[in-house]
């Protein structure tokens, strides 16, 4: 058995389900995600509400499927741009060196040297309000580690014998780049990338609980969260729900990621 597998097989199916779950939530759920009913207002967990219902009388379980198609949505979004972002960066910095190299690293250490939840708030504040608005922020709290990522790996091989091989040959610094050094930097940008979407996942859905995420009628683990927390000794259903939700995608894809990182660079 190669290793890493056990992480990977503990990831793959805590993940997979959340993803199907999310893609089945888009032509179904069993019942109308914003539909309340009065009279099974904080209703148990049953055979008619799975996980119970809200304080609306709306299904927490079908609130929970299309939660997570929002919540993966943003997530995908903000580790895939700031990963382009970052990888970019990171490049330039580490290949070119010099002055360019130090003005990029330090704008990095200037990002770096304030909480990353501090930024994101600032940011939202800021920006246009949206639903999605939260995307530019985390992608521009998340960059950092990306940028540091890549421009490690670029500093491991750009001196590498195969690299100043192909510079005798007059091969650009672009192909360089991209053909020769990237795929060797990409296994731990990969495990970084995965990494990346729980902790993406877990500031998206602090945010949101702070009001500043993704917005009613539009449900998101966060803001279910946020909505339990009144009624959570009457009903607990209502904060069990999404919390285990947010566990759950968190580990599976930090175990993914963990599984990669033991696969291919340990």
């Amino acid at each position: 058995m190669r290793k890493g597998t056990p992480e990977l097989v503990i990831g793959g199916i805590l993940t997979g389900a959340i993803v199907i779950m999310a893609i089945v939530s888009i032509f179904y759920t069993p019942y109308d995600i914003n539909a309340m009913d009065a009279a099974r207002r904080m209703a148990a967990p049953s055979a008619v509400h799975l996980f119970g219902t809200d304080n609306l009388g709306r299904d927490i379980f079908s609130r929970v499927m299309a939660g997570s198609r929002f919540t993966l949505l943003v997530a995908v979004a903000t580790v895939l741009s700031s990963a382009f972002f970052g990888t970019v960066l990171g490049m330039i910095s580490g290949f070119v060196g010099g002055f360019i190299d130090e003005f990029i690293m330090r704008v990095i250490d200037a990002v770096n040297s304030y909480p990353g939840i501090m930024v994101a708030l600032i940011i939202v504040t800021v920006l246009p309000y949206g639903n999605f608005t939260i995307v530019v922020a985390l992608c521009i709290m998340f960059v950092p580690s990306f940028t540091r990522i890549v421009r490690t790996g670029v500093l491991q091989y750009k001196n590498a014998d195969f690299v100043k091989n192909n510079k005798v040959f007059g091969v650009s610094d672009f192909r360089l780049l991209v053909v020769h050094i990237l795929p060797n930097v990409f296994p731990l940008l990969l495990s970084s990338v995965v990494v990346g979407l729980s902790n993406a996942i877990l500031a998206e859905s602090g945010m949101s609980y702070l009001g500043l995420g993704i917005q009613p009628p539009t449900p998101s683990w966060g803001r279910m969260l946020f909505e339990a927390q009144s009624i959570i000794f009457r009903a607990p259903w209502y904060a069990i729900a999404p919390g285990l939700m947010i566990v759950a995608t968190i580990v599976g894809f930090h175990c993914i990621g963990e599984g990669l990182r033991k696969r291919y660079l340990a």
